[in-house]
């Protein structure tokens, strides 16, 4: 693999993750399920042990919320090229509501190429305070 294709890669995942973040405030839900892989796993920050199974599941999951104002800001994002098909990433998060302080934590990625482009095989979200 070539510098300019790692760095390609990385470029194409962080992108993913700054989709995720922008869709998520603007609660389309669709969007957001569109980011996983068919097969994708999600586990929220505020519930890291329940994950969510397929982007179907992860719809309806986002779908079954009641409706709130977030900002997320994600910073800090290292992307590592696995192969020409998979990645890994980490990520800072911090998300802003209108109610209650901050949640400060992190997210851990696993990214996969698909027929569709790159997706989130694997999200998942943890709290730091």
């Amino acid at each position: 693999m070539t510098p300019d294709e790692r760095r390609t890669i990385e470029v194409d995942c962080a992108r993913l993750i700054a989709l995720y973040a922008n869709r998520n405030d603007a609660a389309d839900w669709a969007g957001v399920a569109a980011l996983y892989a068919a097969d994708g796993v999600m586990a929220r920050p505020t519930a890291p042990d329940a994950p969510v199974v397929g982007r179907a599941a992860i719809l309806a999951a986002f779908q079954a919320r009641p409706p709130r104002k977030t900002r997320h800001v994600c910073s800090n994002v290292v992307i590592d090229v696995v192969s020409p098909t998979e990645a890994r990433g980490e990520s800072a998060m911090v998300l802003f509501q209108p109610e209650g302080a901050p949640l400060v934590g992190s997210f851990h990625d696993r990214f996969v190429l698909t027929a569709d482009g790159w997706r989130f095989a694997e999200r998942r979200g943890s709290l730091s305070w």
